[in-house]
């Protein structure tokens, strides 16, 4: 049976195939301003205008690879991002965007809020793992 992780790899790497690739970078980008920019920066380097209010020290994105052994850490960034599985490892001040991205998810191709879900998150954390030091 295919894990969590594998079902949602599989689909991004599919749409990835099937999209233009400056496109799939593109999207995850955006999805970095929208929804992490403001804690962790522009940048990704933890310096975002919210840093400073929240009761744990907002780190930088750009070494999640070097942190790692120099290897992404693509399925517990998936998880972290995710917040459905229950992992917090960032404690309460990490959003749970599994849920905000599904309560949101709206579509024309009849994909359902979970799969819009998904494929956004994929797409973040793709983006995460190009802007790697």
């Amino acid at each position: 049976m295919r894990t969590y992780f594998e079902t949602m790899k599989t689909a991004l790497t599919a749409l990835a195939v099937l999209s233009a690739p400056a496109l799939a970078e593109t999207a995850g980008e955006q999805e970095y301003l929208v929804a992490c920019a403001g804690c962790h920066g522009e940048s990704a380097m933890g310096d975002g205008p919210f840093a400073g209010l929240l009761n744990i020290s907002t780190p930088s994105l750009l070494e999640l690879s070097q942190a790692n052994g120099g290897s992404f850490p693509f399925d517990a960034i998936l998880a972290t991002i995710d917040g459905r599985d229950g992992v917090r490892a960032h404690g309460s001040a990490m959003p749970i965007w599994g849920e905000r991205f599904k309560s949101s998810a709206t579509s024309e191709r009849g994909e359902t809020a979970d799969m819009v879900a998904r494929g956004r998150i994929l797409s973040l954390v793709y983006y995460l793992q190009s802007i790697q030091k």
